[in-house]
């Protein structure tokens, strides 16, 4: 139990100056992604040098890998465990488009998992796809009270809400999909009332807040899918009020009583959804309609 809050502590307790101010995403041509890359780049490298700086070779080091001229992020904060939005593969010629929404205890020191599973995801789409990891939000701790309860995605819906809004008037012929991972799915269900997207993928949910699909008030389909691997599946699906907060998120969003349309996803653990495999091979699928 010490080692994720230990380690999302360090995440959020290492310095990092203010990002390059960017505008919005009016449009997805090369040379305005090359502007937009270019700053994220700048924020990045300024991170490094004061990571270095304070001694912390471990976060320059890996700063240094994210400014790498050949990775494309859209956005990029190094404050309080780290913000980052990087997109795989072109976006400028993307007719498909992926956006994946990380789940808790996901920051900059921990930010590998997450690159990993995008990389293969765009692998296995192929040509005129792009897969966009948006670390967009300040995510809680696997073992804390902010992990069982919607603040942290209340906190997260109108970024969320932003970028998609972006994304679909840059690219308003793409087909888009958000694929919402473990608490990621908390934070997609908040934001989904308001998102222009073909899919709504919620997989090792141990639920969204809501009782049913109707609930989410989109016109987007919505998927679910556990691994039997997965110990998310032990977690009880309540929501018990307390004074203050609620804790838990209520509906199984594999059950048949909430609707979604369930895919398969093989018996992999709560970490291996976008590893070779079942489940890989159906998000894929979704992705590509």
């Amino acid at each position: 139990m010490a080692v994720p809050l230990s380690g999302a502590a360090r995440a959020a307790g290492v310095r990092a100056p203010e990002p390059v101010a960017v505008s919005p995403l009016r449009a997805a041509s090369p040379a305005a992604l090359a502007e937009r890359y270019a700053a994220s780049r700048t924020s990045i490298r300024a991170a490094e040098r004061v990571a270095a700086g304070d001694g912390n070779r471990w976060r320059a080091s890996m700063l240094r890998g994210m400014a790498d001229p050949a990775r494309t992020f859209l956005s990029f904060d190094g404050r309080d465990g780290g913000r980052a939005v990087e997109v795989f593969g072109d976006l400028s010629r993307a007719e498909r488009i992926a956006v994946i929404v990380p789940g808790a205890d996901t920051n900059l020191d921990k930010y590998g998992l997450l690159r990993g599973g995008s990389l293969r995801l765009r692998a296995r789409l192929g040509d005129r796809s792009a897969v966009i990891a948006w670390l967009g939000y300040r995510t809680p701790s696997t073992v804390s009270l902010p992990a069982m309860t919607v603040g942290r995605a209340d906190e997260a819906a109108p970024g969320l809400r932003d970028f998609i809004r972006e994304l679909t008037e840059a690219k308003p012929a793409a087909r888009i999909s958000l694929l919402c991972h473990s608490y990621g799915s908390v934070v997609c269900a908040r934001a989904a009332d308001r998102l222009d997207v073909a899919d709504i993928v919620l997989y090792a949910s141990a639920g969204v807040g809501v009782d049913d699909v109707a609930a989410l008030r989109t016109r987007a389909t919505v998927w679910a899918g556990r691994s039997r691997g997965d110990w998310v599946g032990g977690v009880p699906h309540t929501r018990l009020p307390l004074p203050f907060v609620t804790v838990g998120f209520g509906a199984d969003p594999v059950s048949p009583e909430f609707g979604a349309r369930v895919f398969a996803t093989g018996n992999g653990g709560h970490s291996d959804y976008l590893r070779p495999g079942a489940a890989l091979e159906n998000i894929a699928r979704i992705v590509s309609g």
